[in-house]
């Protein structure tokens, strides 16, 4: 991705005469979460418990500033009710208490739609997808439900390192989100908690990887790992050590798969074996274990009874009796922190009233190696590669349908489908591609990728589109509805030319050029010529077409933003040309010029 701005081309497939194109401005992360709450269409979502090691009894609940359409429900069936004011929930055993404006209700649970702010421990996050709020044993269970996509990115953003590359991130982006959708991870009233218990989810912001993070999961929207046609399981780990652990070793009721097997690592122990050294008091020891009912007190021996494949220890002695590993670096990780035992494969040692622990690795080891990923897309393996590594047998496949994308080369582009057939349509591709090179007078540096999913909802569960769009423009990476369907209502090469147009226009644009100026170059150059001569007068000004392009939530709305913005684009180029304004497209626009429109 050249540019972290995205745009999205919308049109209505119910007419093939009335073709209206718009976009939905820059997809943060927030806005992309908005834009997929407001939609009229469901996106395939997860559960995902927030906050979950805090198991905080109050949190404060804020009506987000950019949008006061916050609803509350007390129950699944009761009518939506507007929250206006700041309001307190607070858990009273197993029922909520609703504290607002001086009053007090008491519910079993709260269903929230909306832009919302919770706060509590001294943290805050806005959301804009729903959240349920229960309590259990007087601790609030608060529950968001993310699009899967948005959730892969989310935790891409937050377990990827800074040795990660981009097929680094993309590799453990399949694993994330195979993971999340194919492992029973033992929650009853959610899918996943945001903890280490299924994959770590930093709700703040994604920060420096964010951005990163969000292009990895884009570019392998719905893809996850099969074998033999069936959905694999998918785990990875920081560091293997040197060795990969199979999934017994870490879980003795784990099953056996051929694609997960211990095998050695040469690409993490290449740059350097890591190891730790750890010393725990037996009183440390002992309390953990029993806060977790896995050893009374008042043992005095510790000692590895068995290993695995690996050298991995898979049981510990603790005195005559037997405990799993895994368990125990569970108990300490949670009592005393996880840099206590990062991995179970270590040699323990008694000194006097401490125990000294000296392992290498960190995480279970089980799957993909982050660090060993990390190396290799250092030394130029792809995601691909990555995977075949550490899933030997395993491929990479459509999510939905279990077929491997196919991929078509073009003039400058690369066309990726699920169906064989769709190679007919490079060269009406090649065509939409040329026509945007000439209308613009620009070319593309690098090559763009055109992915068409196979379906509707497909395309819209990868993008968060809402009901409106058919296909969507982020730097150099293009993603479309089923090109069949728009080759059927003849809106094939408009769609293509004007996305080709996005993409060509996003790789020169400025950081600080205006999102009117973007989108109104494409409006002009996109539309068919003569189509928009009636346009006499814009909608609104500058500065509410930028604020519409980037928060409609309607195709009314959004395509009342774009004609102005095509106003506004059509107006620069009869004045100063072509060339000067595609040299402000690449610096910024003059603020006296932009001011000179109104």
């Amino acid at each position: 991705m050249r540019n972290s701005r995205a745009v999205r081309s919308l049109l209505s497939l119910a007419a093939a005469a009335a073709v209206v194109f718009a976009s939905t401005g820059t997809p943060t992360r927030s806005n992309a979460d908005a834009r997929a709450a407001t939609a009229p269409e469901t996106h395939a979502t997860l559960r995902v418990r927030m906050w979950t090691l805090w198991n905080d009894r109050e949190v404060v609940l804020t009506p987000a500033a950019l949008e006061n359409q916050l609803l509350l429900r007390g129950c699944e069936r009761c009518s939506a009710e507007r929250i206006r004011m700041q309001a307190r929930i607070r858990a009273d055993g197993n029922a909520i208490a609703l504290i607002s404006s001086g009053k007090t209700r008491r519910l079993k649970e709260v269903w929230l739609a909306g832009a919302l702010t919770l706060a509590a421990h001294g943290e805050s996050e806005t959301l804009y997808n729903p959240v349920t709020i229960m309590a259990h044993g007087g601790a609030l269970e608060i529950v968001v439900t993310l699009p899967v996509e948005s959730y892969v990115e989310r935790v891409v953003a937050s377990e990827s390192g800074e040795a990660d590359s981009m097929e680094s991130l993309k590799a453990l982006a399949i694993v994330v989100r195979s993971f999340a959708l194919h492992e029973i991870h033992g929650h009853a009233d959610y899918d996943l908690c945001d903890s280490t218990h299924c994959q770590l989810l930093h709700w703040e912001s994604n920060g420096r990887r964010g951005p990163a993070a969000h292009q990895a999961a884009l570019a392998t929207a719905s893809e996850t790992l099969w074998f033999h046609g069936q959905r694999a399981l998918a785990y990875f780990g920081k560091d293997c050590g040197g060795r990969t652990a199979s999934p017994s070793e870490i879980w003795p009721r784990a099953k056996l798969v051929p694609y997960l097997p211990s095998q050695p690592d040469r690409y993490c122990s290449g740059d350097g074996g890591s190891v730790w050294t750890s010393e725990i008091s037996r009183a440390e020891l002992a309390s953990a274990l029993a806060a977790h009912g896995l050893a009374a007190p008042g043992w005095e021996n510790l000692s590895v009874a068995q290993r695995g494949a690996s050298g991995r220890a898979t049981m510990l002695r603790v005195d005559r009796a037997e405990l799993p590993v895994e368990e125990f670096r569970l108990a300490i990780g949670e009592s005393l922190g996880w840099n206590r035992i990062p991995s179970t494969w270590f040699e323990v040692n008694r000194q006097g009233d401490r125990f000294e622990f000296h392992g290498r690795g960190w995480g279970n080891g089980v799957g993909l190696c982050q660090k060993g990923a990390a190396s290799m897309a250092k030394h130029g393996n792809s995601a691909h590669e990555i995977l075949a590594q550490y899933f030997p047998g395993a491929r990479i496949a459509d999510e939905e349908t279990g077929l491997e994308w196919k991929r078509f080369q073009g003039d400058g582009f690369a066309l990726e489908s699920l169906d064989a057939g769709d190679g007919a349509y490079i060269a009406e591709l090649n065509r939409a591609r040329a026509e945007a090179q000439e209308r613009s007078g620009l070319n593309s540096v690098s090559p763009i990728t055109v992915r068409a999913f196979g379906s509707t909802p497909a395309f819209r569960d990868a993008t968060l589109a809402p009901g409106w769009v058919a296909a969507f423009t982020e730097g150099d990476w293009i993603g479309t509805q089923p090109l069949r369907i728009l080759a059927t209502r003849q809106l094939l090469n408009a769609t293509m030319r004007h996305e080709f147009l996005h993409a060509l226009v996003e790789e020169q644009a400025a950081p600080r050029t205006p999102l009117w100026l973007r989108e109104g170059l494409v409006e002009v150059w996109g539309e068919d010529h003569n189509r928009r001569d009636d346009l006499t007068s814009p909608a609104m000004n500058i500065g509410a077409t930028d604020t519409a392009l980037a928060h409609a939530i309607t195709a009314d709305a959004s395509a009342a933003a774009h004609r102005s913005a095509e106003y506004y684009a059509k107006e620069l180029l009869e004045r100063y040309g072509r060339e000067q304004v595609l040299e402000w497209l690449r610096s910024g626009i003059p603020s006296g010029v932009a001011a000179g429109l109104r």
